[in-house]
């Protein structure tokens, strides 16, 4: 995925998303592309911000599959700003200006956020099927000192994984490029596992734990009637609390499914690109698609706290609260605090 990889047709192409030379320094395509990777970044890295803000500062929001959204935010950073970022520069200069220890370093961290992401949504898939599924197991296995314990597992069995691209990338054509440093038939085998790894499994998991969460039966409406009558005993009581938690946990797994098809949906151009130029002979690199995959990589990254707020009212007052507590303390000290200084003098 990393845009500063070259495209050129003797290197490998599955994550190459640099543009044609001739397109590429064209006035309107380097307008349109940096204008859409600074918009998709921005509202992406306020909003997985805001994300990581509101889970750690509020105790309530503290859950497990909260500990997992939030790995997830961190994840879309680094992928925000380690490949959206410098795709900016690349793109108004037209060269690699990072040197060769940015080439390694942000084409690490690329991938580091890529497949982080990819996890945690595994690990939040696996947790939504164990607490709607398994309540009663659930209790044991589903808690945030476990989910901890996870998140920790995932970012270090990743970190050790990603190591790998250290050795695969360099600067090439004079210190104009961050490419790769190894021929496409070597890359294949890598490129396909990663692929089944972070990409195909995931999805494939998601299909049936999603399916088997679909089967569960949705709790039946109360009937006021009766609750005036007082014909509701105290089992049918638990009962209700036990159906409004169930609705409760099925309304945050179809927010989080809906996190898994964008997840797919926007990685399908980009996966679908690079399988076909695996293989090909001359690799597909139309400039402009290319700039539709990179957009559509970001916007992956970015759109989950938009998700979040439109489909979880705990979200939306959270995130109304910290900028209603964060816009009060800045009124704080821009008003009160001049004044009383004032006055002490």
């Amino acid at each position: 995925m990393p845009h500063n990889l070259s495209s050129r047709i003797d290197t490998p192409t599955n994550i190459s998303l640099s543009a044609a030379v001739t397109v590429a320094d064209s006035l309107e395509y380097k307008t349109i592309s940096v204008f859409l990777v600074l918009l998709v970044c921005c509202v992406g890295i306020v909003g997985n911000i805001m994300v990581v803000l509101v889970v750690v500062t509020t105790r309530h929001m503290r859950t497990p599959t909260n500990c997992y959204l939030v790995s997830l935010a961190i994840a879309d950073l680094t992928v925000l700003v380690a490949a959206g970022l410098p795709n900016v520069s690349d793109s108004l200069t037209g060269t690699w200006i990072y040197g060769n220890a940015g080439c390694l370093g942000i084409t690490y961290l690329q991938y580091l956020g890529i497949n982080v992401s990819s996890c945690s949504i595994t690990a939040f898939t696996v947790e939504r099927y164990i607490a709607i599924c398994h309540p009663i197991r659930a209790q044991t296995v589903c808690t945030v000192s476990r989910a901890k314990r996870i998140i920790t597992g995932v970012w270090i069995f990743t970190c050790v994984y990603c190591m790998l691209w250290f050795f695969l990338v360099d600067i090439q054509d004079g210190h104009v490029q961050c490419g790769y440093r190894v021929k496409r038939e070597l890359y294949l085998p890598i490129y396909l596992i990663d692929f089944a790894i972070f990409y195909v499994i995931p999805l494939l998991l998601a299909i049936v734990l999603y399916g088997l969460i679909a089967r569960v039966p949705a709790p039946l409406p109360s009937n006021p009637s009766q609750e005036k009558k007082g014909e509701v005993n105290f089992c049918q009581k638990t009962l209700k609390f036990g159906d409004f938690k169930i609705a409760f946990a099925l309304q945050v797994t179809k927010m989080l499914a809906v996190v898994v098809i964008l997840f797919a949906l926007l990685w399908m151009p980009y996966r679908t690109l690079v399988l076909i130029n695996s293989f090909v002979s001359t690799p597909y690199l139309d400039s402009w698609f290319l700039l539709f995959c990179r957009t559509c990589i970001y916007a992956n990254s970015a759109i989950n706290p938009v998700i979040y707020n439109a489909m979880s009212q705990k979200f939306r007052s959270a995130f109304r609260g910290l900028y209603s507590c964060h816009h009060f303390k800045s009124l704080v000290t821009f008003f009160v605090l001049p004044s009383l200084k004032v006055k002490m003098l």
